[in-house]
C-alpha cells in the first residue's frame, strides 16, 4: 500500500510539472507584435537589396537608398536606433508572405498600395507616389513609350503591380518576369528583350548605376502609391507608422533624404505626398 500510495504522488507530482512547462511553453510561442518588438530596441524591416537609389545591400554589407532611409527614420520613431534594425530582402512576389509570417515587421520596398494587396494586410502612406515607366538600351530607337510595345519583349517582376499592368492592358506584349529586375536589367543588357518596365523612380536608379547603357523613355502611364506594408490588423502601429511619415515630411528630412539617394542620379525631388491613412 505505502509503494502504491508513493508511486501515485509520484505520477502526481510529475504530471504537474509537465501541465506547468507545457503552459510556459505555449506562453513562450506566442508571436510577439511589431511594436512588441521595437519595446525591446528591435526590428526587422524588408527592403529590396537589388534598386539602386532606393534599397540597395552594398558590397561591404551596408544599405542604402530612399527606402532604407524612410525605414530607419520610422524605425527611429519607434524608439529603435539603427544599430538594433535588421534588414530582410523582400522580393515583390514574397512581400505579404513575409508579413503574414512574422518575418518581418514592416516592409518598405517601393510597395504599391492596392485593394488586392490590402486583403492580407495593411500600408501606412503613402510616403512617395511613383509611375509605371519603361527602360530601353541606349541605341533603342523605336521604343519611346508603352504604345510601342506591341510585339516587344517586356521584363518585369513577378507578382508585381507593372507587370500587372502590362498583362491587363497591353495584352500585345511578350511580357516576361523575372524574380528580381536585376535579373531584368541583365537580359536587357544581354539582348534577351526590347524594355524593362517598373516605376519611374525605380528605372531611374538604374540608368544612373549604369550611365551610357540605358535610358528611361516615355512619360509615366500609371500613378503608384508606395505605403509601408504591416500586418492587417495593426491598427495601433499603422497609426505610429503614418505619425512618423507625416513627421519625416514636416521636418524636412524627406527632402533631404531623397536629395541624397535618388537625388543623387539628377532625379528631382517631387512635392512630398499626403498620408492618407487607409
Amino acid at each position: 500500500m505505502r509503494i502504491n500510495r508513493a508511486l501515485r504522488l509520484g505520477i502526481g507530482v510529475a504530471a504537474l510539472a509537465l501541465a506547468a512547462a507545457t503552459t510556459a511553453g505555449c506562453g513562450s510561442s506566442e508571436k510577439k507584435s511589431a511594436l512588441d518588438h521595437a519595446k525591446g530596441g528591435k526590428l526587422t524591416i524588408g527592403i529590396k537589396f537589388d534598386q539602386p537609389g532606393l534599397g540597395l545591400r552594398n558590397k561591404d554589407g551596408s544599405y542604402s537608398g530612399f527606402d532604407v532611409e524612410v525605414a530607419r527614420y520610422v524605425a527611429g520613431k519607434l524608439g529603435v536606433k539603427p544599430d538594433g534594425i535588421t534588414f530582410k530582402e523582400s522580393p515583390s512576389p514574397q512581400r505579404e508572405t513575409l508579413i503574414e509570417n512574422g518575418q518581418v515587421d514592416y516592409i518598405v520596398a517601393t510597395y504599391s498600395i492596392s485593394d488586392q494587396r490590402k486583403e492580407k494586410v495593411d500600408f501606412a502612406g503613402p510616403y512617395y507616389i511613383a509611375g509605371q515607366s519603361l527602360l530601353v538600351r541606349a541605341d533603342n530607337a523605336t521604343i519611346n513609350g508603352p504604345d510601342d510595345l506591341k510585339g516587344k519583349k517586356v521584363c518585369s517582376v513577378k507578382g508585381s503591380t507593372p507587370a500587372q499592368n502590362l498583362q491587363k492592358n497591353f495584352p500585345d506584349t511578350q511580357l516576361q518576369t523575372n524574380d528580381t529586375y536585376s535579373l531584368c536589367l541583365e537580359g536587357l543588357k544581354a539582348g534577351s528583350w526590347d524594355a524593362v518596365s517598373t516605376d519611374d523612380i525605380i528605372l531611374a536608379g538604374y540608368a544612373a548605376q549604369s550611365a551610357g547603357s540605358f535610358k528611361v523613355v516615355g512619360k509615366p502611364f500609371t500613378t503608384e502609391n508606395y505605403g509601408i506594408g504591416l500586418k492587417k490588423g495593426d491598427k495601433e502601429l499603422r497609426d505610429k507608422v503614418n505619425d512618423a511619415v507625416e513627421a519625416m515630411i514636416a521636418d524636412g528630412s524627406w527632402k533631404k533624404a531623397f536629395d541624397q539617394t535618388v537625388g543623387a542620379s539628377g532625379y528631382q525631388a517631387p512635392t512630398p505626398p499626403k498620408v492618407v491613412r487607409y
